[in-house]
């Protein structure tokens, strides 16, 4: 995949994979850092020593950490659209939590372009079936429909659409 399209470009790769992202691990500094942003500290996330006696065997990711990182992963592998000026989250669809994160494993995400659409006369609707891969694990650790807004000049809309 070129590491940048033009907006014209975006609906033919509709049905394909756009993005693989680079592997990250995810280690107990990031789940300890997420517990304190979002004032979750459930001992399955932050206490390595009793979560040892659960079948996990260790602490495991926040499953809203492990959704989070699909931003790092859009950044790091989606094409650049030249005529883009910002991109907004829209949504999520259908988000489920496969597998845990165990602690010190890492994931990748993996976006299928399922729908580009233009939206007024400055954004296109897209939807990625995204998915995130735990190395090693048969299961994701999710699935879901990622709904963004490209927000574009509008002179710079591709004619006949």
């Amino acid at each position: 995949m070129p590491r940048e399209i033009s907006l014209s470009e975006v609906q033919s790769l509709v049905g394909q994979e756009v993005g693989l992202s680079n592997w990250i691990t995810v280690d107990q500094t990031m789940i300890d850092a997420f517990a304190g942003a979002t004032d979750d500290h459930q001992f399955i996330h932050v206490d390595p020593v009793r979560a040892a006696e659960t079948p996990f065997g260790g602490t495991i990711a926040h499953g809203f950490l492990t959704l989070s990182l699909l931003s790092a992963m859009n950044y790091d592998c989606l094409p650049k659209i030249r005529e883009q000026q910002m991109g907004i989250n829209y949504g999520f669809e259908k988000v489920r939590f496969l597998s845990p994160v165990k602690c010190g494993k890492r994931v990748r995400g993996h976006f299928v372009l399922t729908e580009a659409r233009f939206r007024g006369a400055g954004m296109m609707m897209t939807n990625y079936d995204v998915s995130i891969e735990i190395e090693g694990e048969r299961k994701p650790a999710l699935t879901a429909i990622w709904m963004t807004i490209i927000q574009f000049d509008p002179k710079d809309r591709p004619e006949g659409v």
